[in-house]
């Protein structure tokens, strides 16, 4: 009796100890440090990241086939004053609809014309000019012996670069692999010659200029030509936000459907959307019900008399696996706050079940159903699913397009509510903040 009574007290005593203990800690130790695994850097061969550099920055792929000789984009930014068409494309407009201009070339002289006014920003042969420099990002002009602008071609650099607007807003240095959030793509096809595309819409000129007008910035829709699809269900129109080009280490799903491997989609995008002189074979594309104007375009196998995308897809590659994703500030989020949110993580909010490893993804499509969305852009697609998507770098989009392939969850608390109810997560408000202010961190 006396042993059962002494068992039963020290029962209770271990008990009051555990009580305490919860109490004071909740059995929980809390870290005192983010800990974020480093970023996968990959052992690359430097003078092929240095050629794909040049290629990304400059090389057009020879899409002046399409952007001079098909939409006249030359005339366009001449203006019919200098013996184009239409007002013109002043350095104030370029500005306004998200191009950037490469500070860095400039020449001290044009420098300090911009900065007293010397220089006149509402002339369009003020932007010849800078082409000439070779210093619109993205836009590349062709010149003859008198220095005439001769064709305009477009490079990687018009949708996948910014500047850091350290001389003005849209003038700077180069951040190559950002998303360029503030190019208005359809503005510049309402610009151009664009009955082309109009065409095979099958829509009149002024229809097609209502809805790429509408786009907005950040925005576009890389397989419009090739589904016709220019609404989703819903009356929305469809498109993508434009995605950045950096922190593809150790992702094998690059786009947000999961088209196939970024030179693959580099080849897409530079043959049939930029409109380069290239080859490309993608039988998939070849579906009449999925893909109707790729079929009667003859989009799933394009010849080219010369490719001229093809030799420069290694060494792209190469550049685009060196741009690393950016860091956060440290003063940019709440520490504390970020370190009970990596516990949320990777214990109760189970983010860390796709979002796994260095590069927070698990290279794994998923059907519409298991994210909760529905599947119109999936359906766009040969896959009909949606990739992963890898986090790093989550903070820049704060302040960009929002989130998710269409933007449509305006902030991070947007995208922690929709998985909350999704997936029946019970996170309470605290939880919450605490899980965005670690998504901030990454």
């Amino acid at each position: 009796m006396k042993l059962r009574k002494a068992q039963f007290i020290l029962v209770l005593a271990c008990l009051s100890l555990l009580f305490t203990q919860c109490k004071d800690d909740d059995l929980i130790p809390i870290p005192t440090e983010l800990i974020i695994p480093p970023a996968i850097e990959l052992d690359l061969d430097p003078d092929l990241v240095n050629q794909g550099k040049d290629v990304f920055r400059h090389d057009t792929f020879g899409s002046e086939a399409q952007w001079t000789d098909l939409l006249e984009l030359d005339m366009a930014i001449l203006g019919e004053v200098n013996g184009g068409f239409g007002p013109g494309l002043s350095p104030s407009t370029a500005l306004t609809i998200g191009l950037k201009v490469d500070a860095e070339v400039l020449p001290q002289a044009v420098v300090d014309g911009i900065s007293d006014g010397s220089i006149d920003l509402d002339d369009p042969m003020t932007t010849v000019a800078l082409l000439n420099l070779d210093a619109v990002v993205g836009v590349k002009g062709s010149f003859d012996e008198d220095e005439n602008l001769k064709s305009v071609g477009i490079t990687c650099a018009l949708c996948h670069s910014t500047v850091d607007n350290s001389f003005t807003s849209g003038i700077g240095s180069r951040k190559d692999g950002w998303a360029n959030t503030d190019i208005n793509v359809g503005a510049i096809l309402g610009f151009v010659k664009n009955t082309p595309l109009a065409d095979i819409l099958g829509v009149d000129v002024e229809t097609f200029n209502s809805v790429v007008n509408a786009w907005g910035p950040g925005r576009f829709a890389p397989t419009l030509l090739m589904d016709g699809k220019v609404t989703k269900p819903n009356g929305e129109l469809a498109t993508l936000v434009i995605p950045p080009a950096y922190g593809l280490q150790g992702i094998t799903h690059e786009t947000y459907t999961g088209w196939g491997e970024v030179s693959y989609w580099n080849r897409f995008i530079g043959v049939l959307v930029m409109g380069g002189q290239g080859n490309f074979s993608d039988e998939r594309l070849n579906d009449p019900e999925k893909f109707p104007l790729a079929v009667e375009r003859g989009l799933f196998n394009v010849s080219a008399p010369v490719d001229m995308v093809d030799s420069k897809l290694e060494s792209l590659k190469e550049y685009q696996l060196s741009l690393l994703a950016p860091v956060p500030d440290s003063d940019s989020y709440d520490k504390n706050s970020a370190i009970r949110g990596k516990i949320l993580f990777d214990g109760k909010a189970n983010c860390v079940s796709c979002h796994s490893g260095a590069a927070f993804a698990d290279n794994v499509l998923h059907t519409p159903e298991e994210i909760g969305i529905d599947d119109f852009e999936a359906n766009r697609s040969p896959t009909e699913m949606y990739r992963t998507p890898p986090l790093r770098g989550a903070f820049v989009k704060t302040e960009a397009n929002g989130f998710f392939h269409d933007g449509r969850f305006a902030t991070l608390h947007d995208v922690v509510i929709h998985y909350n109810d999704h997936f029946g997560l019970k996170l309470t408000s605290a939880e919450q903040d605490d899980l965005v202010e670690y998504l901030k961190a990454l």
